[in-house]
């Protein structure tokens, strides 16, 4: 096969005799691929690097049930000669449609001050154009070029559904919690070639960046409420629910706790679409093991389309007219030709037991 790739890893190893060979992760908008370059590897090795674009020639093998590419030849391109949309994976919605309807959940804000903070976050040309191609994550979930603005309107989605169920849920604020909890990603994350983090989100995170874009908004909001601040800022700090995931607090309030759940709930629903789809498995009804999930994941659609195995003979009938005395004697069934010392014991152990249950 003849291709082009996104290098997304690049590792030097070594054979067993010493020489070098090359472990890569080349992929494009469709999924990653493992390859590996056995041969003629000092002469390519210094003419690439990770995040380059690159031609390959090779061979799809299956090795340990899983497709790999053996690399035969391999050279860079220039950034000239690929369109960048064909290498980066993306959602499947068109952004401009997801965010009119991201404000349109944000234009249903009654509360009049939560109303002009997220009206004011989201009419920042900056934070507007990076909003609708960030991914809400590297690798785990929503790693893909819009799924920040995806995740995002799932939460607003299930924020007003599941506020309508509780009453003592506050769906104004729930939903700005699903608007803003993440907003600190689409400068925390690096997304103009491969995704990784920026300088400012290795030093801060997301959380304390999306603490800070909103301090600097309510410089313009001076009679906004400060105890609503502290909401909606404890609500950023304790999504992730627990100490352990890098929360600096846990959440204290229902909508704070109710947020923590959603986003949870939807990370993992995304993580096990997503493993389910682009699982590199050749056989078996299970995905590789996640890190994420910590499982293997049934692949339900193949489960269901396989033929139903057969079924074990039903067991034999009695009559309900006879009584086990009027049984006719059986006579004990002969012991295997590969018969053990200790299956031998075992059947003996075993005919005093039947005796018993017969009378």
């Amino acid at each position: 096969m003849t291709g082009s790739f996104l290098v997304c890893s690049k590792e030097i190893r070594q054979k067993k005799k010493g020489d070098p060979y090359l472990s890569l992760q080349l992929g494009d908008r469709t999924g990653e691929l493992d390859a590996k370059m056995w041969d003629n590897v000092t002469e390519v090795l210094e003419t690439f690097e990770r995040d380059d674009f690159v031609k390959v020639k090779g061979l799809i093998q299956i090795f340990h049930n899983r497709p790999q590419l053996t690399v035969h030849t391999i050279h860079r391109l220039d950034d000239r000669e690929v369109d960048f949309t064909d290498y980066f994976p993306a959602s499947k919605r068109d952004p401009e449609e997801m965010w009119l309807e991201l404000r349109g959940f944000a234009a249903a804000i009654a509360n009049p001050y939560l109303h002009k903070l997220v009206a004011a976050l989201l009419d920042d040309p900056d934070i507007a154009r990076r909003y609708r191609v960030a991914p809400a994550a590297k690798q785990i979930h929503h790693a893909y070029l819009g799924g920040l603005i995806e995740h995002a309107l799932s939460l607003c989605r299930l924020a007003r559904m599941t506020a309508s169920h509780y009453p003592i849920v506050d769906g104004d604020l729930l939903v700005t919690g699903a608007l803003v909890h993440d907003i600190g990603k689409i400068y925390e994350l690096s997304y103009e070639r491969g995704f990784s983090y920026s300088d400012e989100g290795q030093l801060l995170g997301h959380m304390l960046i999306a603490v800070r874009l909103i301090a600097d908004k309510l410089r313009d909001i001076p009679d906004f409420p400060p105890r609503l601040r502290s909401l909606v800022e404890h609500m950023i700090i304790s999504h992730h629910g627990q100490l352990e995931f890098g929360s600096p607090k846990t959440p204290v309030f229902p909508e704070a706790m109710l947020l923590h759940y959603l986003d949870d709930m939807d990370s993992k629903m995304e993580c096990m679409r997503h493993l389910i789809e682009t699982d590199r498995q050749m056989a078996g009804n299970f995905t590789s093991y996640s890190q994420s999930l910590e499982r293997v994941v049934l692949k339900k659609d193949r489960y269901l389309a396989e033929p139903a195995g057969v079924p074990a003979p039903p067991p034999a009938k009695i009559a309900p007219t006879q009584t086990p005395a009027q049984r006719p004697a059986q006579t004990a069934a002969p012991a295997p030709r590969n018969s053990s010392l200790f299956g031998d014991k075992l059947l003996q152990a075993l005919q005093p037991v039947e005796a018993k249950r017969e009378n």
